[in-house]
């Protein structure tokens, strides 16, 4: 007598897409609220203290939220809360060193976003390991990719600025000097008529 074969069980079904996006959306909100905030201090020309001051602990809570899961126990669990605490709070002291009145006079705004971006580069990727997350530390990695990218983009955008410039000029000097050979050639092809003698 044979034994009863058992039914195979159903294989695991892939997660949807919906899924997906939802486990990775911390970390996509984590680039999009960078970029934005070097956006913000690189174009607006204005102090962008507030906005990275809120921004601190929106990284904590993701980075401990995201990590909580890789914890295993209690004990973990409190080490990955206050290591967070700790790493994002020396992130906001040496923040608040950068935008100091006395840095601030010797750094121009430019300069200020892509150095708060090194530093939130850095600070990433590290909170990243320290909570046992790597998309944490592929953010930091493209925050990091990012300076670069950012740097030559403003020092383009003074390019092409220049050279919209030169070739308008050059547009209104050719202009200028097409109109005044036609008022030229105008005035020498009309023929000239005596004037009329008075009576």
């Amino acid at each position: 007598m044979s034994a009863p074969r058992s039914e195979p069980s159903p294989a695991p079904r892939p997660p949807s897409r919906v899924a997906i996006l939802g486990r990775e959306l911390p970390f996509l909100a984590m680039l999009l609220l960078s970029f934005a905030g070097i956006a913000y201090t690189t174009f607006a020309q204005q102090s962008s203290v507030l906005y990275w001051e809120i921004l601190v602990p929106i990284f904590a809570i993701i980075c401990i939220v995201t990590g909580w899961y890789a914890a295993y126990d209690r004990r973990e669990h409190w080490r990955l809360l206050w290591t967070q605490i700790l790493h994002w709070g020396a992130f906001l002291a040496a923040m608040q060193l950068m935008f100091m009145p006395g840095v601030q006079r010797v750094m121009n705004t430019g300069a200020n976003g892509l150095s708060v971006l090194i530093l939130l580069a850095l600070g990433t990727f590290v909170a990243g390991l320290h909570a046992r997350t790597w998309q944490i530390s592929v953010v930091g990695i493209v925050l990091a990719l990012g300076v670069p990218a950012i740097a030559w983009v403003e020092q383009s955008a003074l390019l092409v600025l220049v050279a919209i410039l030169a070739l308008i000029a050059l547009a209104l000097g050719v202009w200028f000097v097409v109109r005044h050979l036609r008022a030229k050639l105008t005035s020498s092809s009309v023929p000239q008529t005596p004037p009329r003698a008075q009576a």
